[in-house]
């Protein structure tokens, strides 16, 4: 497991983000506080503070944690 820090502050970001993960099979979790979301639920990424950036735990191998870290790339806070 990885975790790095996103921003979403913005609708049209998080529908990409949602997108861009919705792509692998692993599983992405975004943790604010004590909330733990799925990070491929666009409903549950609204239920969150968005006005600050969140923390995305990434749940895979290390096989694809380096084309994982490309996509995310333009939403790493």
């Amino acid at each position: 497991m990885k975790k790095v820090q996103v921003s979403l502050n913005s609708i049209d970001k998080v529908k990409s983000f949602v997108k861009d993960i919705s792509r692998f099979s692993c599983d992405f979790d975004l943790i604010s506080g004590r909330y733990v979301i799925d990070a491929k639920s666009m409903l549950g990424i609204f239920s969150l503070d968005l006005s600050k950036p969140i923390d995305l735990a990434i749940h895979s191998g290390d096989d694809d944690i380096r084309e994982i870290m490309e996509v995310l790339k333009p939403y790493l806070a």
